[in-house]
């Protein structure tokens, strides 16, 4: 099981919070792309998201998004996760940044900050990051 919560409500409240992080992500560019979109969509089926629940997860968590000033709203699930888990979420990140081929300072600025809010080392991000960069090659 991908959360810690086992109750359907809970589950999804959680996918909301994971989200709402990946859409900041794809945010923070000024370009929210359907590319981007599409793997915000895959990201969420393969944490327990059933297909039917996408557009209301997505829905949420934009409104979400878009409400708060801070992403410590956004981490603090993210935070209690198996390490094996938030590094799927850095992936499922790394590649909403890279969607466009490039990472601006923004992008790189957070995550730089989520590598200390989530608890992942720096090499650890730098191994993601570079797998991700060499598969867009």
């Amino acid at each position: 099981m991908f959360f810690i919560s086992d109750k359907t409500d809970n589950i999804k409240e959680d996918l909301i919070k994971v989200c709402a992080l990946l859409i900041h992500a794809a945010k923070i560019d000024e370009n929210y792309s359907l590319e981007e979109e599409d793997i915000i969509k895959q990201t969420l089926l393969k944490f327990e998201a059933k297909s039917e629940d996408l557009k209301e997860i997505i829905s949420k968590a934009k409104e979400i998004e878009e409400n708060s000033n801070q992403i410590l709203d956004f981490t603090k699930q993210v935070k209690n996760m198996e390490e094996e888990k938030k590094i799927k979420i850095i992936e499922a990140l790394w590649q909403i940044i890279y969607s466009n081929n490039q990472a601006d300072i923004y992008e790189q600025n957070l995550m730089r900050r989520l590598a200390g809010l989530l608890y992942i080392d720096s090499k650890t991000m730098g191994d993601i990051k570079g797998r991700l960069k060499k598969n867009l090659k």
